[in-house]
């Protein structure tokens, strides 16, 4: 469905059962749409179990990696950039583009900062203009401290990505729907983000790319496309 309303990527994870779907959808069914999967594999010094698993999505047809967010932030929290570094030349390594995801802000700086060789960054991204995002208040850290928030820091975000020139897909959008996504989407695409990664239900695809299609004809950014 999302195929013929002219998606061309999906984003997911390594949940069970995910690849060989995949793999029926491409190689029975001549399924056209793009993968970009996040390993969810342990990750620890000797990085043999993720990197066993980046070895069977790269096999199986991957066709882009991403270290997943909930990794990023907590790497970074234990101080372990150098890990981040490692996934990141893991899949480079195997042929295929690698990215890092992110909820925190700080796993991209520090990325940036330690000239990582990331092809493209998946980070969250949406305005707090709706009934239950965060207090200003209650805004102390990264996203894990504050369930329910996800990208706490908009403007900071905003501004930092600005300087980034590298592909950026921004998720959570909608933060989880409280945000319509005509409003998400432009907010996103105005804000800097080159693809939005829109979580939807099979019956949303089509008015979804409606929206986004005319959200992309008025378009008023200064972060230049990068995708």
């Amino acid at each position: 469905l999302a195929e013929a309303h002219g998606v061309n990527t999906l984003v997911i994870h390594t949940a069970p059962g995910v690849m060989d779907f995949l793999q029926k959808y491409r190689y029975e069914r001549a399924g056209k749409i793009q993968w970009i999967i996040c390993p969810t594999a342990p990750i620890d010094d000797t990085l043999d179990e993720y990197r066993k698993q980046v070895k069977e999505i790269v096999d199986n047809g991957v066709d882009a990696v991403y270290l997943w967010g909930v990794r990023g932030d907590q790497l970074i929290k234990e101080g372990r950039i150098d890990l981040i570094e490692k996934t990141v030349q893991i899949a480079r390594e195997l042929g295929v583009p690698s990215g890092v995801g992110a909820h925190d802000l700080k796993v991209i700086q520090e990325c940036e900062a330690k000239g990582i060789e990331t092809d493209f960054y998946i980070k969250t991204l949406h305005h707090h203009q709706y009934p239950t995002a965060p207090k200003p208040e209650e805004i102390k850290g990264i996203y894990s401290e504050i369930p329910g928030y996800w990208c706490n820091n908009p403007a900071e975000t905003v501004a930092f990505m600005n300087g980034v020139s590298k592909p950026w897909i921004a998720y959570k959008v909608m933060a989880a729907g409280a945000i319509p996504p005509d409003n998400a989407f432009q907010y996103a695409f105005d804000s800097g983000a080159d693809f939005v990664l829109a979580g939807m239900f099979d019956f949303e695809i089509g008015e979804d790319v409606r929206i986004a299609n005319e959200v992309l004809k008025k378009v008023d950014r200064q972060r230049k496309w990068m995708g």
